[in-house]
């Protein structure tokens, strides 16, 4: 995989969209200083996931964003897209198929960040997740920018771990571990949580089991009371049935009585039926014989009837007949009487004629001057009622305008008020208006403002100087701490090698310790800590001493010797220190001993062992040996003419020399700590009190700058306020002069409005004095018209009231003529009608004479024959009459035997009902037992003998005091009991499985923790192995290498120690710049030979080497340019000649970077031509 191009818009200087491309695996960025090189690295590093706005240069993230120019405005938003070439398939999981992968971000100023993966959106993660373990990352290795270069050779052993771990790829397994911790944190407060639920339920199930043994009392009680309620319930059915049957032949018995008494009622009933039968016979030959003698006796009122009708009919006719005679004679009378009123009627109205039409024509000619004089009063209304309106409107003309002047006099008036009022205003805001007070308010602001700039660029000055302060106390802190962690590390290595090479010189074997100490021993020092032995002849100087090197340096033996006795236990070598022994070596080889420095007595011990460097040495040297004489090679092998030892042992007592020699060099790497950490101390307490200095004199400042801000805000809100005051002065006295002016005009307005309407109103008045003669005139004109008019008008009241009183009299006689003639007619018809009626009167008294005396005859033979009829309805009376005295006789015995049987009947249903009432409370038990649930049968088997229903109910009573005193009872907790079981059951099982599931990840830690240690193990002499590789190669010899901080693999730091060639300085922090510089280079390629990065962006990391050393770094670039993609940022003419192509970032328009690409084997070979 390699990065193929860069899409950069809106990003710092590249405001415009830009594209990088990155054709070949070697490019170069060039361009002037400020130009935005760098501008470059960064947005790879931002779009990879960098969250730190420090880390890209800025103090918060919106800083990335352009942010205008000189000439341009600043931009919305900032996006960066990497296209990147996966056909090799290094992006594995779901992008292995994709041969492009883009990966893009952009921002806006409210901080809304946003990812995208090949045009997806997604997570910040997604991003740093797909390139975990290639390298690349917002932080990697892969991406080394200025200031890069000392941060990476100087980090700290564990800043430098991360190096490694990344290139060891377990930058995932450290991810996984994390969210492993997390799940084991989280497993392990959902097992806090679980156990909490454990115990909450586990207290519930207790209550619950005193709650259920509660209850199944209650159900057992229940159960013993239902069978004894069941029990009871038996006894009474049978009880019940026992009055049932009883009761029953008791009702039987009363039922015969009531049959055998309503047996007696029939016979009765059956002789009252024969009796009323001949009751009906008998009464129906009564009705035969009583009918006869009603229709004889209807006859007879009939006749007698007809007879009196008649006879008063002929008396009534014979009335009539009187009556009508005399009307008609009234009639005729009338008749003469209207007939001589008529005639006289007829005479007056031809007298009254003549004098109706002459009255009738006087009133018309009054009628018509009426109407005259009428017409000229309504004449001279209307000619009224024009002079009305006419002068009213030249009155009402005069009023207005009379109003309207003395309106416009009043305005003007108090418009004269206004203006003095604005020009007294005018006067007194004039007088308030101080333009001196402002000017000096000004004057006295400017002054302060310049003091408080001058403050607070001292103030300035004070805190950049503090931050100077405090970086440099912090930097010292941090060496200090350095310091302080190299002497701890250095004392716990003196403390473990002191604590062995005690034990291997023997100074922990009790007894001889023991003794040593009661001789004044104890504190002399053993021949191995007085050793001084060239290097790399430490084996063989152990391998000819032995057990000598635990020998105690003593000034003599003879005073030891006389105390040996005390020591019984153990074994002690004593060595006279001051001791020489002469001898010379005898053999070719050179002898041992000038190899060491040591005590004089050493000589003894190693006289006769010579020294080579090899076996072969050592095997040509042994024919040459004499009597006592030994060789003795590098690595430890001893021989003497026919012995050979050779010492490989692994034990405590292995490489006491070396330990030793250690131990010295650890003493005075101590001592120049413990002078390193002095010195710092007292330059970190310097510091200190000069940072305490500058932030009390800071203090000062602030508090003085404070208060000048303080007084400067007052003025200024003084001035503000003079400024304002002065402002508004300026605008009221505008607004008064503007408001006078408008006054000025009013007035000039009022004036001119004045004098017309004064014209107007002496108009007006003209007008009403020529109005006042009409007036006069027309009202004398009212006076004539209207004394003819009442004139006109009373002589036509009198002629019409002398035509109307005549023909009053000519309608009054015709009508009553009229009258007369309808009454003529009237009577003349009645006369007619009473001639008729008597006519008819005497016919009918004549025709109405034989039918009543016909009537009388047959009246007589029916009252004849009713005699007959009487004496026969006698007799059948006398026989109905015996039949029903037998008939009453014969009720009331029925009657007596009915209430016989009521009242057996009554008993009976008496009987019948108590019966029922025992029935239905039986069916109640009945239905009551079933309800038990029981078996009727088995329930009676049970019951004892001597069992009753007294004592049965007592029992229940007492059980039901028992249920009763039992309290509150909780039947669902039983099934709530066993609810909660199963639950505590399921949390039991829960409680597995996450314990379960913990040992799972705890062994998942295990498993990662192991594949870390044998990844980072790896990669570490791996690395360690590149760097003492190409270390050399840059530096054109040296030597370099890593060194772990402790030796847990898990989370020792690493250290960088490198050697330049003729240097031997105890500290890479005693390098150069260019030779940090260049081995930050040997670790970066050493790792990305191990793992190597797609690409690799270097931003001026030539900077701080000479021509020379950036030869050798141009030609490791170049070979590793065939299998890592090279991004270099440089100004070095030779790195500009080793790169394809050339990208040049320049800055035409101030403030906006713009690219020129150049492909220099193709400017290469356009200058050959």
């Amino acid at each position: 995989m390699r990065l193929s191009k860069i899409k950069l818009a809106g990003f710092k200087s590249f405001v415009d969209p830009t594209t990088i491309q990155f054709p070949t695996n070697l490019m170069g960025i060039v361009g002037p200083n400020g130009c935005g090189k760098s501008n470059v690295i960064d947005a790879v590093r931002w779009v990879m996931g960098e969250s730190s706005a420090k880390h890209l240069r800025g103090d918060s993230m919106a800083d990335v964003i352009f942010n205008g120019s000189s000439a341009r405005k600043p931009v919305g938003t900032a996006s960066i897209e990497l296209m990147f070439d996966n056909s090799d398939g290094t992006v594995g999981g779901q992008y292995a198929g994709y041969a492009e992968i883009s990966v893009k971000r952009s921002v806006s100023r409210d901080g809304t960040s946003l990812y995208f993966l090949n045009n997806v959106r997604c997570r910040r993660k997604d991003i740093t997740s797909i390139f975990l373990g290639t390298g690349l990352g917002p932080r990697s290795y892969a991406i080394i920018e200025q200031g890069m270069i000392s941060r990476l050779i100087e980090a700290r052993p564990e800043e430098m771990r991360v190096y490694l771990e990344e290139a060891a790829g377990i930058s995932k397994y450290k991810d996984r571990r994390r969210e492993t911790e997390t799940r084991i944190r989280h497993t392990k407060e959902n097992l806090d949580r679980l156990n909490d639920l454990r115990e909450e339920v586990e207290k519930q199930i207790k209550h619950l089991e005193r709650q259920a043994r509660t209850a199944e009392r209650f159900k057992k009680f229940k159960e013993e009371e239902r069978l004894l309620g069941a029990e009871l319930l038996a006894l009474r059915l049978a009880e019940l049935e026992t009055r049932e049957q009883s009761q029953t032949a008791a009702v039987n018995e009363r039922d015969t009585e009531l049959q055998a008494a309503v047996a007696k009622q029939r016979e009765v009933e059956a002789a009252i039926e024969k009796t009323r039968q001949a009751h009906v016979a008998e009464s129906d030959q009564l009705n035969e014989v009583q009918g006869r003698f009603y229709k004889v006796g209807a006859e007879i009122a009939r006749l007698e009837q007809a007879i009196q009708h008649a006879r008063e009919l002929k008396h009534r006719q014979e009335q009539d007949l009187v009556q009508v005679e005399s009307g008609l004679a009234e009639l005729m009378e009338h008749i003469a009487k209207d007939q001589a009123q008529i005639r006289e009627l007829s005479a007056s109205l031809d007298e009254l004629g003549p004098g109706l039409e002459a009255a009738r024509a006087a009133e018309a000619a009054s009628v018509d001057a009426l109407s005259a004089a009428e017409r000229d009063m309504q004449t001279w209304q209307q000619r009224w009622e024009q002079f009305t309106a006419e002068s009213g409107e030249a009155s009402r003309g005069a009023e207005v305008e009379r109003a309207r002047i003395e309106q416009l006099e009043s305005q003007g008036g108090r418009l004269l008020d206004r203006r003095e009022r604005c020009a007294t205003e005018i006067v007194q805001v004039r007088e308030r208006l101080d333009q001196s007070e402002t000017a000096a308010l000004a004057e006295e602001e400017t002054t302060l403002a310049e003091a408080v700039r001058g403050a607070e660029q001292r103030l300035e000055s004070l805190q950049r100087e503090i931050a100077s302060l405090r970086d440099q106390e912090r930097a010292e802190s941090s060496r200090l701490n350095d310091l302080r962690s190299e002497t701890q590390t250095a004392r716990g290595q003196m403390a473990s090698l002191e604590a062995l090479q005690e034990a291997a010189l023997g100074r922990h074997d009790g007894p001889v310790t023991e003794w040593l100490e009661g001789r004044g021993l104890g504190n002399s020092p053993r021949l191995a800590q007085r050793l001084r032995v060239d290097d790399g002849w430490e084996r063989a100087v152990e391998t000819v001493l032995g057990h000598y090197l635990e020998a105690v340096c003593v000034d003599g033996i003879d005073d030891v010797v006389q105390t040996l006795d005390g020591l019984t236990h153990g074994a002690v070598s004593l060595l006279e220190a001051d001791l020489a022994v002469d001898g010379a070596p005898t053999s070719a080889a050179a002898p041992l001993s000038a190899r060491v420095n040591g005590p004089a007595g050493l000589t003894g011990l190693l006289n006769g062992v010579g020294a080579v460097d090899s076996l072969p040495e050592a095997l040509a040297a042994r024919g040459t040996l004499g009597a006592g004489e030994s060789v003795v090679t590098r690595d430890g092998i001893w021989l003497g003419r026919g012995w050979l030892r050779i010492n490989r042992a692994q034990d405590e007592k292995a490489g006491v020399i070396a330990r030793e020699q250690e131990i010295r060099r650890l003493r005075d790497a101590l001592a120049a700590l413990a002078e390193q950490s002095a010195e710092l101390e007292s330059a970190h307490a310097a510091t200190g009190e000069s940072l305490k200095r500058s932030e009390g004199q800071r203090q000062e400042l602030q508090e003085a700058l404070k208060e000048q801000h303080r007084r400067h805000g007052d003025l200024r809100g003084r001035l503000a306020s003079a400024r304002s005051r002065m402002e508004q002065a300026q605008a009221q006295i505008k607004k008064l002069e503007l408001e006078t002016a408008e006054i000025d005009g009013q007035l000039e307005e009022a004036d001119e409005t004045v004098r017309s309407s004064r014209s107007r109103l002496e108009d007006a008045l003209g007008q009403m004095s020529v109005f006042e003669a009409q007036r006069t005139e027309l009202e004398t004109q009212r006076g004539t018209l209207r004394e003819a008019l009442e004139a006109a008008r009373a002589r036509s009241l009198q002629d019409q009231a002398q035509a109307r009183d005549m023909a009053i009299k000519v309608e009054s006689r015709r009508s009553t003529r009229n009258s007369a003639n309808v009454a003529l007619e009237r009577l003349q018809a009645q006369v007619a009608q009473f001639s008729g009626r008597r006519e008819s009167l005497s016919d009918q008294l004549v025709s109405g004479a034989a039918p009543m005396k016909d009537n009388e005859t047959r009246l007589e033979e029916f009252l004849d024959q009713r005699i007959g009829v009487e004496s026969e309805l006698g007799a059948a009376r006398d026989k109905v009459q015996t039949i029903e005295n037998q008939l009453r006789d014969d009720q009331e015995q029925r009657q007596h035997r009915e209430r016989e049987a009521e009242q057996i009947r009554t008993g009976l249903d008496d009987l019948r009902l108590a019966a029922r009432e025992i029935a239905v409370r039986r069916e109640t038990v009945a239905e009551q037992f079933a309800e038990t649930g029981f078996e009727l049968a088995a329930v009676r088997e049970g019951l004892a003998e001597e069992a009753a229903v007294d004592a049965w109910a007592e029992r229940l009573e007492r059980l039901t005091a028992r249920i009763q005193r039992l309290g509150a009872i909780n039947l669902a907790s039983i099934d709530e009991l066993q609810e909660q079981t199963e639950r505590k059951e399921y949390l039991d099982a829960q409680f597995d499985d996450l314990t379960e599931a913990l040992d799972t990840l705890e062994a998942a830690i295990r498993r990662i923790d192991r594949e870390t240690r044998t990844r980072f193990k790896e990669t570490y002499d791996k690395v360690n192995d590149g760097i003492k590789r190409i270390f050399p190669r840059l530096f054109g010899g040296g030597h370099a290498y890593l060194e772990l901080a402790d030796d847990d693999l898990l989370s020792a730091g690493v250290n960088v120690m490198a050697r330049p060639p003729g240097k031997r300085n105890s500290t890479i922090h005693l390098l150069s710049g260019g030779e940090k510089a260049l081995t930050a280079v040997a670790l970066v390629f050493s790792i990305f030979e191990l793992n190597p990065s797609p690409f690799c962006m270097l931003d001026e990391v030539d900077a701080p080497l000479d021509d020379a050393n950036v030869g050798r770094f141009c030609d490791i670039v170049r070979e590793m340019s065939e299998r890592v993609q090279f991004i270099v940022i440089t100004h070095n003419k030779t790195t500009m000649e080793m790169t394809r192509q050339l990208a040049g970032v320049t800055m035409n328009e101030p403030g906006v970077s713009h690219l020129v690409a150049v492909d220099i084997d193709e400017a290469v070979e356009f200058a050959a031509v």
